[in-house]
This record gives C-alpha cells, structure tokens and sequence, in this order.
C-alpha cells in the first residue's frame, strides 16, 4: 500500500543483487528496479523529522488507531487482523484443457510476513493438509517498503514450511529485489516478466508474472506472454490489478492480484474508507470480469500500516478451474 517511513539502511544499498535473478532480469530492466529502489531508500534516509514536519504515514497510522478508540471498534479490529479466512472461488472457461478441469491454486497474497505475526500462524493453520495443485503468491512479503528483509525471509521461511510446492511468486510494491533469490532458495520460483508451462499429458496451460505495476512500474505483460501460444490458456499474477485492462486484451484468462487489502478498513457492507491504487472498485475486491478476463483481487492475509482489519476479513484463497 503506501511507502513511507523511517529507519534502516536499505536491502540494495550495500550488496549486490544475487544470482540468479539478475541473470534472467536483463541488463536494463535490471538496473531500472535496482536504481528506483535505492532513489527511495535514499529519500527515507535523507528524511528528518522537524517541529513542522509531519510524515505522512505515522500521522495516518495515529489517526486510524485513534478513530477506532474512540469509536469503540479499536479491540475488535485488531482481533480481525488475525483471523484469516479461506475463501473458494471457482473460474469456468470454456478455453480449460480438458485435464486441467478442477486444476486448484492456492493464492496468498499481501502477507507482510514480518508484521503479521498473528495472521502467519492461521495461515500455517488453514494451509495444513491441504491439497492444491498449485500455490501462488502475488507480492508485498516485506511490512515496510525500504530497510532490511531479513525478518520478513525468516517468517517466509517458517510459513514456506507448510505450503506445497511447486510455488510461484511475483514481488510486490513492498518488495526489495534483495528478496528474489533468497525466496527462490525456499523453492518458491519468482516470475518476473516471465512465463512457465504447466503440464497434464500433451495439455497445459501457462503461468505467467509481472514485477510490480504499481510503484515500480517495471511490469512487462509483452514480455510474460512472449512464449504463450495464442489458443493457450494463460493465467497472469500481478501485484496490483491495476493493470487489468492491458492483461485482458493481451489475452489472459484469468488474473490474480492483491495490493488493495480490499481497503482493510471498511464501512458496513465492505465498503473501503480509503483504496490504494489506480482502479474502479469493482476490481478491488473478490472476483471480477473485464471483458472475456476472469479475475481475482485478494484482500490479503495480513496488514498494512495498522494491524487493524473492519468489515474486511484478511484471506487465502483456493481457486478451482473448471471447464464448461
């Protein structure tokens, strides 16, 4: 969600980026994400508080806990943080390999691993024996956006232990490429701007990832799709669903995404007080269509900001292809 702060010297401000990721970015796009993402570390660290100077987040973040003091609510929000849900969706498309008809994903998204103690341990619950044919994860593992990822690698891994692979992952906003390899290392295989077959006999069907879309802007849908055949079933994981548009008519179909939290603090009826990102509401939250598309926008497992969740419960979701 926002990116702001204060704090810690950045992932890649005194390390390279490690292999293998790196070689598989390509030299431009490689020096795009790391040069972006050391111009914001360098602005949080040139950031002094003065006795006129009110940083944005931290205001935002009192004014939220304070709100819901006062209103009652406050004990009860941060009781919703943790109690994740799991939530099944169920994507018909004609275009379905015949053998992958009933084909599930497991989708996590937003988890903000360092910052979500409570939320990781019902995820580990809830995806404890389960059975899936696929997990993906579409980005934000890290609670802030600049400092070190070492404590949010370390509940990854403790998470990674109860997920099945294969996994796949794209990064999100929150996100160092710092993270990439080292996630790779737990077996979770990052897609950035690339592609990979899934395969049942002679059928399958493509998976492919962006990097972030929303303040990275790196994303590359042409590039993803490059090696998908036009009558393939493709599925696109984006941080953001922002990118809806440009997805459906590249020929995705089905998108899934996170990012919005699906506002997290909500109004009666779901209804988000504030939504980050460039997008209609109606893409914000659960599933969605835009034209022959299907898509899904999580509301996240854990928190952003505040670990304070109203009228919008944190999820996991398992979707179930089928074929009509």
């Amino acid at each position: 969600m926002d990116r702001d702060g204060d704090g810690d010297r950045g992932a890649l401000m005194d390390q390279e980026i490690p292999r293998p990721v790196d070689q598989r970015l390509g030299r431009v796009h490689l020096r795009q994400r790391v040069g972006i993402e050391r111009e914001h570390e360098a602005r949080v660290a040139a950031r002094r508080p003065g006795l006129f100077r009110m940083r944005r987040v931290p205001v935002m973040r009192a004014l939220v806990h304070a709100t819901l003091w006062m209103s009652g609510l406050h004990g009860r929000a941060a009781r919703n943080a943790a109690r994740v849900v799991l939530r099944r969706n169920e994507v018909p498309s004609p275009r379905l390999p015949a053998r992958f008809d009933g084909f599930t994903l497991l989708h996590l998204s937003d988890l903000h691993a360092d910052i979500s103690a409570g939320a990781m341990r019902r995820v580990a619950e809830l995806v404890a024996g389960r059975r899936y044919d696929v997990c993906v994860l579409t980005g934000d593992y890290r609670g802030r956006t600049y400092g070190a990822c070492d404590a949010a690698l370390e509940a990854m891994a403790q998470l990674r232990r109860h997920l099945t692979a294969p996994l796949y992952g794209v990064l999100g906003n929150h996100d160092s490429l710092a993270m990439a390899s080292a996630m790779e290392q737990m077996g979770i295989r990052m897609l950035m701007n690339e592609c990979v077959t899934i395969a049942r006999g002679d059928q399958a069907i493509w998976l492919a990832g962006v990097d972030d879309a929303n303040f990275f802007r790196l994303q590359n849908i042409e590039l993803a799709a490059a090696a998908i055949p036009d009558a393939g079933y493709a599925i696109l994981l984006s941080h953001t669903p922002e990118i809806y548009r440009q997805a459906a008519h590249a020929g995705f179909d089905l998108m899934l995404s996170g990012h919005t939290h699906g506002g997290q603090i909500c109004l009666p009826g779901g209804i988000p007080v504030l939504l980050g990102g460039r997008l209609p509401r109606r893409v914000a939250a659960g599933a969605w269509r835009h034209q022959a598309m299907s898509g899904y926008t999580s509301t996240g497992a854990g928190s952003s900001v505040v670990p304070l969740r109203l009228n919008c419960p944190p999820e996991i979701t398992l979707h179930s292809l089928r074929r009509v």
